[in-house]
């Protein structure tokens, strides 16, 4: 729609007596507009959507290194937590709050309340917990596929935006040039206005 709109103006190439400055400025605006939207905009968004991703990609790779599923088994079940306490471990409404053990990758024996989403823990029951290296826990690592698609919508942003920034500075030169036609025009009617009609005006 925008590049449609820009086209618009594109009608004042034409060769014209009564074609003004301002008529071919604003045909070069709308030609620099209609270039900036088809062509600079979706490169701006293949240019970061690759940057994104490579970025992602880099920083799945880290927490896939760094970053371990461990099978925990509940001791006891807790009474419920503050809500969002650990949502961020989690990735979700927990259902209950236990206190659970596990190994960490280290060896050693670890025992932390868990806020998780079994239905009924009972004691025994197994889930698993991400954990570093030392065994505390963390987010789970980011999947590829999520950051791939996080960066095709970064890639997608990036390009709407630089479109919608191209359109409205070309709105916003537009607006400026008819003021300053209007202007004219109002200068112009001053000087003659007075005198329209009267006979001998012209000479």
């Amino acid at each position: 729609m925008r590049a449609v709109r820009a086209v618009s103006g594109l009608w004042r190439w034409r060769r014209n007596p009564l074609r003004r400055a301002t008529d071919l400025a604003e045909a070069w605006l709308a030609l620099t507009a209609l270039l900036l939207v088809t062509l600079a905009a979706p490169l701006i968004g293949v240019l970061s959507g690759s940057a994104a991703h490579t970025s992602l990609q880099r920083s799945v790779r880290a927490q896939q290194q760094s970053r371990h599923p461990v099978t925990a088994t509940v001791v006891r079940e807790l009474d419920p937590a503050p809500p969002a306490t650990d949502a961020e471990l989690v990735g979700g409404d927990p259902a209950g709050r236990v206190l659970a053990r596990w190994t960490a990758p280290d060896g050693t024996a670890r025992r932390e309340a868990v806020q998780v989403r079994l239905p009924d823990p009972r004691p025994g029951d197994t889930f698993r917990v991400w954990t570093d290296g030392r065994g505390d826990r963390v987010a789970r690592p980011l999947d590829p596929g999520t950051a791939t698609a996080h960066a095709v919508l970064a890639g997608a942003g990036a390009a709407l935006l630089a479109a919608g920034l191209s359109e409205g500075g070309r709105r916003l030169v537009l607006r400026r040039m008819l003021r300053g036609r209007y202007a004219c025009w109002d200068r112009e009617w001053g000087r003659v206005g007075p005198d329209w009609g009267r006979a001998g005006a012209d000479s």
